[in-house]
């Protein structure tokens, strides 16, 4: 089915969430609508997701009708892209640019899985009826996120920066083949039930 809503782009983006403030980076963002389609938090709706990128109370004031159904428009673009990469299970983290310094990329990586996805996935629920080899691989995940960050303290003494970039993209694999593993094994199996609307 194809989305109504349009995605406005990465850089007009990122440009939208400056002007509400929005302190969560786009790619934390677009990892954590992913595990959010994923949920199995039946009750999970896109505007608690969305209203969880500010901290409570700090959500944007929307004046207009007309501004609250374009702020809510651009995120369901965003949402509809993301649900299109799951059913596609084309899921990746974010490209890696080597002229960052490795804690930041670690940082950034960190976030991304702990923060985006598995953060989306358990929708602020604590205890999920899932089964166990999917709960194993979420839980997984989350060592992941801890995993670089133990990277990051290695690289501030490390002598050989490639060897620790090396480690950064054996882990970016093993997070990868996780994410298509939930989505083939546990979202696609009832993709249609995952739609969620705004309402």
């Amino acid at each position: 089915m194809k989305s109504e809503n349009k995605y406005i782009g990465d850089d007009k983006f990122k440009k939208f969430l400056e002007h509400y403030a929005c302190s969560a980076p786009l790619e934390v963002i677009k990892l954590r609508f992913a595990g959010a389609i994923c949920s199995p938090n039946t009750q999970l709706r896109p505007t608690d997701v969305i209203s969880s990128l500010w901290p409570e109370g700090k959500e944007p004031r929307l004046e207009t009708k007309n501004e609250a159904d374009l702020f809510f428009k651009f995120f369901m673009g965003l949402w509809d892209e993301m649900f299109q990469e799951v059913e596609e299970n084309r899921l990746k983290l974010s490209a890696l640019s080597e002229d960052d310094d490795i804690q930041s990329i670690c940082q950034k990586r960190f976030e991304q899985v702990e923060l985006g996805f598995v953060e989306g996935f358990f929708g602020g629920e604590e205890n999920l009826k899932i089964p166990a080899y999917i709960a194993e691989v979420v839980d997984s995940l989350s060592r992941m996120a801890l995993l670089y960050q133990s990277v990051a303290k290695t690289a501030a003494t490390a002598q050989n920066r490639q060897n620790v970039l090396d480690a950064v993209n054996e882990c970016d694999k093993t997070v990868a083949k996780s994410l298509a593993f939930i989505i083939e094994n546990y979202a696609l199996p009832h993709i249609d039930s995952l739609r969620r609307t705004i309402n």
